[in-house]
C-alpha cells in the first residue's frame, strides 16, 4: 500500500513540504488539510494588496488547489480543520467547516504546520467592528471593504514591527492619516535602539504620527465609522480603522492536545530534522521553536524563508534521503516603511548583552554607489563582532537604497563563520550606478579591522559620562555652531596640525564628527604626535539619538 503523508497548514512550510515531497516520491499519496480558504498565499503580501500596489488580488496566490493536483497529484482540502491527532492510531479527526462533517483519515508521516495567531490587544472592546489583523486574503479583504464602505480617512495601528510599519506605509500613500502606537520605546524591536532613531526621524517627516511608548487602554464605538481608542497616556484618539499588529502567537493547541513536546517559549519542540517528540510526526515554520545560531538559545521566529528551508528539510527526511541538519536561524530581514529600508542579520548589540558575549560595535554611513553618480544616498549600517577573532556577530541598517544587498553579502559571511577580515578582504560587484571601488561592506571590515590591529582606538557615546576625557568636535565651525556636544571643544580637521598646542597631553581625547570618518582621520594625527586619542564611531548623528533617550 502506498504511505500516506498528511500536512496540517498549506501555507509556506505546509505546501513547501507537500511539492518537496513529490518531487521525492510519485509513490506517497500527500494531502493537506487547511482550514482557510486558500493555500500557499503570500501573506507577506497583504499590505501591499491593501495599499493597491498589488492591484490584482489571485498575484497573492502562490499556487491553487487546482494546481497542486495538476502539477504534483496533491490532494488539497480547503476549510478542513483537523481537531484532533491519535498517536496511537496514526490518525486525524479532521472537521468539514462546510458540512460540519467529521471523519478521520490514517497517516504514516504526518506534518503539522499550523502557523501562528493573530493576536489582538487584551483591552476592553477589541472585538469591535472596525479593529482588524493582517494574516489572511480575507483579512486584507475585510480591511478594504471596510474602508471603501465607511470612507476612512485616519487609520491607528496598534505595533510598530514588520506589519505594523507595512501597514503604515500603505495606508498611508492611500491618503489616510496614520498614527502608530507602540507601547515600546521604538519601532521595530529587533533592531537597537539608535538605529531606530533614524526609523523614527524618517516616519516622522514622511507625516506618520509617533506615539511611542504607549499602550492601548480601551476600544470604544463612537459612531458607525469612527472608533474611539483610549491610550495610555490619557488622549483619546478617534478613528476610522484599527489595525492591530501586536505580533502573533504560535498556533500549537493540537500539538498541545497531542501530547507532544512543548518548549519554554511556547512553540513545539523539534530536533534538527524537525521531528517532534513522535517519530511519525514533524513540525515546521512559525509553530515551532528554533536555535539561534549564534547565541546558541531557542528562540520564535516567524519568518518566511526559515518556515519554507524547514517544510523542505522535513520532506527530505520522511522521504528517506540523507539532508543536512537544520542549521538554526540568525535572523535575517528587510522591511520597509514610508520608502525608508530596514534590514538587520545576526545578533545586535541588545542580544550580544543578553548573552553575555564580549563584543565591538562601529558605525558608517558611506552612500550605497559611488558619490559622484547621480542620486547617491547614505547606507546606514551597524556592525557587531567579538573581540579579538573579529568573527561577525550581526549588522543592522538603515536607508533609501542598497540597504538589502549590504544585510545579505553579511548574512552570507555570519553563515560561514566569517570574520571582518573577511568583509575587509570581499570582491563583490563595482560599476559607479551599483556600488564604490570600496563597497560599504568592505569599509565595515576595514574600520573594525584597524579596531582589532590597534591602528583604531574608540570609544562610544554610552561610555563617556563616565569619563573625563577631553571631548574634541572635529567638524567645521558651521556645523560645530548648529549643535555640539557639551563642553566639546571645536578644532576643524583641516586646521588640527596647527592647533595642536590647544589640545592637553595628560588627557584621554575622545574626538567626533558627523558620522565618524573625519574623527578617525584626527585620531591617526594625534596618534601619531603622541596624544591618547579614540574615535567616536557614528559620531554626532549618533550623540542625538542617545540624547533623545536618556531623556
Amino acid at each position: 500500500m502506498k504511505k500516506r503523508l498528511l500536512i496540517v497548514g498549506g501555507v509556506a512550510a505546509g505546501a513547501s513540504c507537500a511539492a518537496r515531497a513529490r518531487r521525492l516520491s510519485e509513490e506517497t499519496e500527500i494531502i493537506i488539510f487547511e482550514r482557510g480558504n486558500y493555500v500557499s498565499f503570500a501573506n507577506c503580501g497583504l499590505p501591499y494588496y491593501v495599499g493597491h500596489k498589488i492591484k490584482i488580488r489571485e498575484k497573492l496566490l502562490v499556487a491553487t488547489p487546482d494546481y497542486f493536483k495538476r502539477r504534483f497529484q496533491i490532494e488539497v482540502r480547503l476549510e478542513h480543520e483537523v481537531t484532533a491527532i491519535d498517536r496511537g492510531k496514526k490518525t486525524i479527526t479532521v472537521m468539514d467547516l462546510k458540512s460540519g462533517q467529521e471523519y478521520t483519515e490514517q497517516y504514516d508521516f504526518l506534518m503539522l504546520a499550523p502557523g501562528a495567531r493573530a493576536v489582538k490587544p487584551p483591552v476592553k472592546g477589541a472585538d469591535i467592528q472596525g479593529i482588524f489583523t493582517v494574516k489572511t486574503i480575507p483579512d486584507a479583504d475585510d480591511i478594504l471593504d471596510w474602508i471603501s464602505r465607511h470612507k476612512v480617512h485616519d487609520a491607528l495601528i496598534i505595533g510598530g514591527g514588520f506589519i505594523g510599519c507595512e501597514m503604515a506605509e500603505n495606508l498611508h500613500e492611500l491618503g489616510i492619516k496614520v498614527r502608530i502606537v507602540e507601547m515600546l520605546p521604538q519601532l521595530m524591536p529587533q533592531v537597537d535602539a539608535e538605529m531606530a532613531w533614524f526609523i523614527h526621524s524618517h516616519v516622522k517627516q514622511s507625516g506618520i504620527t509617533l506615539s511611542l511608548h504607549t499602550k492601548v487602554m480601551e476600544f470604544e464605538r463612537d459612531s458607525e465609522s469612527t472608533i474611539c481608542v483610549t491610550l495610555s497616556s490619557g488622549e483619546v484618539v478617534k478613528t476610522g480603522i484599527v489595525i492591530s499588529a501586536t505580533g502573533v502567537r504560535p498556533d500549537t493547541a493540537l500539538a498541545k492536545e497531542a501530547g507532544l513536546a512543548m518548549s519554554p517559549s511556547g512553540g513545539i519542540t523539534v530536533d534538527n530534522y524537525m521531528q517532534t517528540s513522535d517519530p511519525a510526526v514533524w513540525a515546521a515554520g512559525d509553530a515551532v521553536e528554533s536555535i539561534h545560531v549564534l547565541s546558541g538559545k531557542p528562540v520564535l521566529l516567524p519568518l518566511a524563508g526559515p518556515a519554507n528551508r524547514q517544510g523542505r528539510l522535513a520532506a527530505d527526511v520522511m522521504m528517506g534521503t540523507n539532508p543536512e541538519p537544520f542549521r538554526g536561524v540568525q535572523g535575517t530581514f528587510v522591511c520597509g516603511i514610508a520608502g525608508l529600508t530596514v534590514a538587520s542579520t545576526g545578533l545586535g548589540e541588545r542580544n550580544c548583552k543578553d548573552s553575555g558575549i564580549q563584543y565591538e560595535k562601529i558605525y558608517l554611513s558611506p552612500y550605497h554607489h559611488a558619490g559622484y553618480y547621480p542620486g547617491a544616498a547614505p547606507v546606514t549600517m551597524k556592525l557587531v563582532f567579538s573581540k579579538p577573532d573579529g568573527k561577525i556577530l550581526g549588522a543592522q541598517s538603515v536607508g533609501m537604497e542598497g540597504v538589502d544587498k549590504r544585510i545579505d553579502v553579511i548574512s552570507m559571511a555570519i553563515q560561514n563563520n566569517g570574520t571582518v577580515y573577511d568583509l575587509e578582504q570581499a570582491e563583490l560587484c563595482y560599476a559607479p550606478q551599483y556600488g564604490s571601488a570600496k563597497d560599504p561592506v568592505n569599509m565595515a571590515g576595514m574600520i573594525a579591522v584597524n579596531i582589532l590591529r590597534g591602528f583604531h582606538p574608540v570609544a562610544h557615546w554610552d561610555d563617556i559620562k563616565q569619563n573625563r576625557a577631553f571631548i574634541l568636535d572635529v567638524r567645521t565651525k558651521r556645523e560645530y555652531q548648529n549643535g555640539h556636544y557639551p563642553d566639546a571643544v571645536n578644532i576643524p580637521l583641516d586646521t588640527l596640525r596647527n592647533e595642536l598646542d590647544k589640545i592637553p597631553g595628560d588627557r584621554e581625547i575622545l574626538v567626533y564628527c558627523l558620522s565618524g570618518q573625519r574623527s578617525y582621520y584626527a585620531v591617526r594625527i594625534l596618534l601619531e604626535y603622541g596624544f591618547n586619542a579614540k574615535n567616536i564611531p557614528g559620531g554626532y548623528m549618533f550623540y542625538r539619538d542617545y540624547d533623545e533617550y536618556d531623556e
